[in-house]
């Protein structure tokens, strides 16, 4: 059975040799191989760091323990306090290197992709998406995170039948990642004259960007539509057929762009979305769950499915996941949603400690 200090040499060696591998002149020519060492690279260094700062907390343990067992008088008190500092270290270091060897998400790190659709409830539902939308743009904005919007579709009481956007940042999937799914509204429509309470629902699906090394998309396999831009209640916005809809013929997979007054830009935006779609397709293929993971974010868009309810009259946000009620959906709205996040993710983390660390890196 390895000890620590074995596996330490073994993560050691490791990455002694990815550093040789990231010097080798042909990796430039494998960008996908880059992406994939680089990634490790890292990871293995943070985790080889608190290894040896750990391996030399154990060791002042023993020697204050062996001082502590030869001392005397103020020495012995001295050779105390010593002990229990360093005992301090490594219960810290203990637990910094068990967070680091939890199972990274792949994605992590990457681009994201974020789709929110009106669900159940007519118009409210399209005008709640329209609150959620300015919600991540809020929360992006005090990330400091940058935002493309790719495509809306507004309706007809400045409501948003669907808006896609990207997202960079170097945490915005970990972040985001928890928004995937159902939200549920209860409040008061603007088109309700009794005062009555409704719920009504959104979808929102996180897809973590893909590059196109990684998605390789066969043009005969494309079915390229061109067409008039339009806004709300059909009325024409261009005048040239500078619209794209994009079908993916194997997958039936169909991407609408007319945001752009370039053809060629909208294109290029549908693309970027089809590869995404792919990629998160074939991560759930490759994990036997045949595109579960996407049907879990989104499920029916039912109001009685939902990860997080808003409701509007007692200024409560509550996120059925982790059993949180906060009451300050004002701020939510606005963008502080860092509570919600990070109650989610020490949920998440405490799953994976209780469920056992591996004994080496994700790769």
């Amino acid at each position: 059975m390895s000890t620590p200090a074995d596996r330490l040499r073994e993560w050691e060696r490791e990455l002694e040799d990815l550093r040789r591998d990231l010097g080798s002149p042909d990796l430039g020519a494998d960008p996908v191989r880059l992406a994939a060492l680089s990634r490790r690279h890292k990871e293995l260094e943070s985790v080889v760091s608190v290894a040896e700062r750990l391996e030399e907390a154990r060791a002042d343990v023993a020697a204050a323990r062996e001082l502590l067992n030869e001392s005397s008088g103020q020495e012995r008190d001295l050779a105390r306090s010593e002990l229990v500092a360093a005992e301090e270290r490594v219960e810290k270091l203990g637990e910094e290197l068990r967070a680091l060897l939890v199972p990274r998400d792949p994605a992590e790190g990457r681009d994201v992709i974020v789709e929110i659709r009106g669900a159940e409830g007519g118009e409210e539902a399209n005008l709640f998406a329209r609150d959620l939308f300015d919600m991540y743009l809020r929360y992006a904005e005090r990330r400091g995170w940058k935002v493309q919007v790719l495509s809306t579709d507004a309706s007809g009481r400045d409501g948003l039948n669907e808006a896609i956007f990207l997202v960079k940042g170097p945490d915005a999937f970990q972040r985001l990642k928890y928004e995937g799914g159902p939200h549920r509204v209860q409040r008061v429509p603007v088109t309700e004259s009794q005062g009555r309470v409704h719920t009504s629902s959104a979808t929102v699906t996180v897809l973590p960007a893909a590059d196109e090394v990684e998605v390789s998309i066969d043009p005969a396999d494309l079915r390229i539509d061109v067409y008039r831009s339009t806004g709300p209640g059909g009325q024409s916005v261009n005048t040239t057929d500078s619209a794209v809809r994009i079908t993916h013929l194997p997958t039936g997979i169909v991407v609408s762009m007319q945001d752009e007054k370039s053809q060629i830009q909208n294109r290029a935006k549908a693309l970027q979305v089809l590869r995404a779609r792919l990629a998160q397709m074939e991560h759930d293929r490759q994990a036997a769950e045949a595109s579960e993971q996407r049907r879990s974010q989104v499920g029916g868009g039912g109001r009685s499915e939902k990860i997080r309810t808003y409701n509007f009259r007692e200024n409560r946000v509550t996120d059925h996941r982790v059993k949180l009620t906060l009451h300050k959906l004002d701020r939510v709205l606005d963008g502080d949603l860092d509570d919600l996040v990070d109650a989610l993710q020490a949920d998440e983390r405490g799953r994976q400690l209780a469920s056992g660390a591996p004994a080496e890196p994700s790769s």
